[in-house]
């Protein structure tokens, strides 16, 4: 109990005794007055008296009593006075105490009102206007606060944090709070000012030295970085990439000025591609050859950076990997069976295209797909025993009846092989497949003959004895005329075979003079001369065209029958060869009177490029020669899931129905009323059939009488090979690459080698030209003489090679010049050995303009 109530209670004491004694005097006194007033005829004096006496004896009871309350009054008094002296004393102590921390101090009661706070506290308000009394509430304290404009931010703490203010004088405080016993409330604002500012420094410091760390990992990347802020400008970027972009960048200099000086594009995260989807990364292929890829990425508080890195060697390499892919897929897909692989789980993880035509499954999906859910349980069950022994690692081979895509019932010759990894576990197997139903079929059918002859005679044997021996007798005539006419068959046979071997043979003897033709002709067309001698050149060129065209398609037959002709599949870009085909014969269709249109695709093809453009320049052949003055053209594309149909549209005069198959087949033709002087054999279609079939690309046709016709081809859609990746050179170079370029040029022709001098000369070359590797070195010396290129025909006199030719010169030199081979042999065995040396490989007869690009491209590289 505090010492105020203590002392309120003894007042309340001494008051209420002095009321009693009060009372007790003025009874005391009534009662003596009332005893010496009383009547002489009161009969009890004495009583009377006694009772006085009595009543005496209580009020001095009771004044005894309340002298006794008076002192202690007193000595409450006087205890009190000291505890209030105690208390003035202690309150003046906690004065001194909270005046003399360096904190503001305010203490809040229960209701949160002010009791007491020191001088520091009310410095805050100085210069405000507003003063702070006790009894000022502590929500009143924070607006006036706010309002005043004493508090400029606060930070409240989280969890164990205290709470943090930024004051109009620039000081931090932080406040710091604590509940007393009675429910009040102390708070305590600290300056932390000076740690502030020395959290300022140090965050300073260490921020400078993550820019320092920042620029020198930047500067240590392999790629370009740069750093763009909001406003669009440059802040921080590395040498690689002013390397890459060959720019010069300036602190603080607009992004989009800076790469106006580099073909390198422009990429900001607002950038957007053609279907307004956000562009956040690109690659660009640049002049030099080089390929850069681009990434932007948005910083949160606004600006982005970009991060330049060359992938020419990455970009190389997956084009390899693209192509040894595609090669080893059209390796299989040309082979005439069904080849799969499937995996130790049941999956099929390759399959050819073979495979995937004979079940009617669309081109790659049945990757991934197990065996079971391909085949269906029925099926799979009769496979299961078969499949266990080759994952067993045991090869196996059976027959079994399968359906095909078209319902057909089949019978398939399968080959289980398993593959072993290195511990001899069985991780797959692959699966080879053979279509022997027309095998089975032929065997069936000859053993049920046979046992139907058997039956016949053991049924007829007692009836036909003699006849018996009739039969006998016919049946030893029948098999002298079927062995004369075998023995006719075989001599037709290869009658027809010596005349295609024949033709196939003499090819390179048939070109050799016209090539040399055409390497003057070309030559002469280089050479400024009057209109009329240039117009009579032009047209022997025409005609040693026309006779090219001919006799290269009478050979091409013959190589075709002969087999000498085999594919070359890659991989390329549609449009590579399309455009070509399109800008000539748009001029050729402009000459005719006709209207062309194109419609072309940038999708890869699986095909032989050179085979595709024979079928395709048939096509467009035909469609001219077809078309009357004022029709139109057309050459498009259509893709069909992984496949592409290129169609030739025309509005010519049709093809009758019962005359679609035999238009394919040699020498027959359908007549032309457009042009009368035709020169055409027939036989376009007939080799654009042997190719087809030879290529595995469906070809199609269907046509209206006086309406038109469409040709189509099918192929399938690959990917490029990175070795396909060649630099280009620039067209307005060629000349410059050609001039004084010091070439030696060998062939066993010297019609050639003159056509050839006259042409490389015209075109500002140094050339020296021989009929073998004596007359070069009755000319020169072959160790020591400077030579930028070597030229040799790959068929010799004597039974000699341009190869051995060229590895007999490159061993007498310290030096290893380009080597350009040329020869009319098309041979798939002779590309790939001359590939094989390194060497470049051109097929006779040669074009001029052709052996130009491909002269000034081996070029390039001199000094």
């Amino acid at each position: 109990m505090s010492s105020d109530s203590t002392h309120e209670q003894l007042l309340a004491r001494i008051a209420q005794l002095e009321q009693e004694n009060d009372k007790l005097t003025r009874m005391k006194d009534a009662l003596i007055e009332r005893v010496e007033s009383s009547s002489t005829v009161r009969t009890a004096p004495y009583a009377a008296f006694e009772h006085s006496v009595v009543l005496a004896e209580q009020v001095r009871e009771r004044t005894e009593a309340l002298n006794t309350a008076l002192a202690e009054l007193k000595r409450s008094n006087f205890a009190l006075k000291q505890a209030n002296q105690e208390a003035a004393t202690a309150h003046q102590r906690l004065i001194d105490a909270i005046e003399s921390i360096s904190d503001a101090f305010v203490l809040f009661d229960k209701q949160r009102r002010i009791l007491l706070f020191n001088s520091r506290f009310r410095e805050y308000w100085e210069g405000t206007g507003t003063e702070i009394e006790r009894g000022t509430t502590i929500q009143d304290v924070s607006r006036l606060a706010i309002e005043c404009g004493v508090i400029l931010e606060e930070h409240v703490g989280r969890g164990d944090e205290a709470t943090v203010y930024r004051l109009a004088t620039g000081r931090w405080v932080q406040v710091s709070e604590r509940h007393t016993g009675e429910g009040g409330l102390v708070i305590l604002y600290t300056d932390i000012t000076d740690l502030k500012a020395s959290e300022a420094a140090q965050r300073e410091q260490a921020l400078a030295q993550k820019s320092r760390l920042l620029q020198s990992t930047v500067d240590n990347l392999s790629q370009g970085v740069a750093l763009v802020n909001p406003d669009g400008c440059l802040e921080v970027w590395n040498d690689r990439f002013l390397e890459l972009t060959h720019v010069q960048a300036a602190d603080g200099m607009p992004f989009d000025q800076l790469l106006q000086q580099s073909e390198v594009a422009l990429l900001t995260p607002e950038l957007r591609d053609s279907t307004g989807k956000c562009l956040h990364e690109m690659e660009q292929r640049l002049s030099d050859g080089r390929v850069l890829e681009i990434r932007t990425h948005p910083m949160p508080s606004g600006g982005f950076v970009n991060t330049y890195t060359d992938i020419t060697e990455r970009y190389q390499y997956a084009e390899t990997l693209r192509e040894n892919e595609h090669w080893l897929r059209l390796i299989t897909d040309h082979v005439p069976a069904l080849i799969a692989y499937v995996g130790e789980n049941g999956c099929f993880q390759f399959t050819n295209q073979v495979y995937d035509d004979w079940y009617g499954w669309p081109r790659g999906t049945l990757i991934g797909q197990s065996i079971r859910q391909v085949h269906g349980d029925q099926l799979y069950g009769r496979l299961e025993p078969y499949i266990q022994r080759a994952l067993g690692g045991e090869n196996t081979t059976f027959e079994i009846d399968e359906y095909n895509a078209a319902g057909e019932t089949r019978h398939m010759l399968k080959s289980y092989v398993p593959n072993l990894d290195g511990e001899g576990r069985a991780v797959g197997f692959f699966v080879l497949i053979r279509d022997i139903t027309e095998r089975k079929r032929t065997a069936m059918a000859l053993q049920q003959a046979y046992q139907n002859l058997e039956q016949r005679v053991r049924e007829r044997t007692s009836e036909l004895t003699e006849v018996n021996q009739q039969l006998r007798q016919e049946i030893d005539e029948r098999r002298e005329i079927e062995a004369r006419l075998l023995e006719a068959k075989q001599d037709a046979e290869q009658a027809n075979l010596s005349k295609t071997k024949f033709l196939a043979a003499v090819s390179h003897d048939l070109l050799q003079p016209l090539n040399a033709a055409r390497l003057f002709t070309g030559a002469l067309l280089e050479q400024a001369m009057p209109e009329r001698i240039g117009s009579l050149i032009c047209s022997v060129s025409n005609s040693l065209q026309d006779v090219e065209t001919l006799l290269g398609t009478l050979v091409d037959i013959s190589k075709l029958d002969a087999g000498v002709i085999k594919p070359d599949i890659s991989a390329f870009r549609l449009n590579e060869l399309l455009d070509t085909l399109a800008a000539e014969y748009n001029q050729v269709a402009a000459a005719e009177g006709l209207r062309f249109r194109f419609r072309g695709s940038d999708a890869v093809v699986v095909s032989d490029a050179t085979l595709l453009a024979r079928i395709l320049r048939n096509f467009l052949t035909n469609a001219l020669r077809y078309t009357p003055s004022g029709g139109e053209i057309l050459l498009g594309c259509r893709r069909r899931g992984d496949k592409l149909l290129i169609e030739v549209w025309d509005t010519g005069s049709g093809i009758p129905a019962d005359k679609l198959t035999e238009i394919f087949q040699e020498f027959r033709r359908i007549p032309n009323t457009n042009h009368q002087q035709d020169k055409g054999l027939g036989l376009g279609l007939a080799i654009v059939d042997k190719i087809s079939h030879m290529l595995e690309h469906p070809i199609k046709v269907r046509s209206r009488e006086g309406v038109g016709s469409v040709f189509s081809v099918e192929l399938p859609v690959g990917r490029l090979n990175p070795q396909s990746f060649t630099p280009r050179f620039r067209e307005p170079g060629i000349d410059n690459q050609l001039q004084g370029a010091r070439i030696w040029m060998v062939d066993n022709d010297a019609a050639i080698c003159a056509g050839m001098a006259t042409l490389l000369g015209g075109w500002g070359c140094d050339v020296v030209t021989a009929l073998g590797l004596e007359d070069l070195q009755q000319q020169l010396s072959v160790g020591s003489e400077p030579l930028d290129l070597l030229i040799a025909d790959y068929h010799l006199d004597d039974g000699a090679t341009g190869i051995d030719l060229v590895r007999d010169i490159l061993q007498q030199r310290s030096d290893t010049p380009p080597v350009l081979m040329i020869t009319a042999n098309y041979s798939n065995e002779l590309k790939q050995e001359v590939k094989e040396q390194g060497y470049l490989l051109m097929n006779k007869p040669i074009r001029p303009l052709k052996l130009k690009a491909t002269l000034a491209h081996l070029l390039q590289g001199r000094s």
